[in-house]
């Protein structure tokens, strides 16, 4: 189940769907308790990986480091960890084991 099947059972448009789940944009009552009515008899669950893929924002940040066993690293992390959750992000982090050839291969 898409946000085009929602839109196709509400008799509306994905655009309408859309604004009613981000409650972004003017949309008329009636036409917001029909979409909101489609969501729950279809059990929809926003899916999180293509919405961050339309607006182009992941909410991720991606953290390199060499030896994710030592200290001071892992203070680093977990800093990063604190402040990420903190504003809704996910850490994803990728340990190149100290090999300089990783390294340089994961680089953006």
């Amino acid at each position: 189940m898409n946000i085009r099947d929602i839109a196709r059972k509400a008799g509306v448009s994905s655009a309408t769907v859309s604004r009613v789940i981000n409650e972004s944009g003017y949309v008329k009552e009636e036409t917001k308790r029909k979409v909101l009515e489609a969501i729950e008899e279809a059990d929809y669950v926003p899916n999180a990986i293509a919405r961050s893929l339309s607006i182009r924002d992941s909410s991720s940040i991606g953290v390199i480091v060499p030896d994710i066993a030592n200290e001071f690293f892992s203070g680093i992390i977990s800093g990063i960890g604190e402040r990420a959750a903190n504003n809704q992000y996910n850490i994803v982090l990728f340990d190149t084991g100290e090999l300089l050839e990783r390294e340089n291969i994961n680089v953006l």
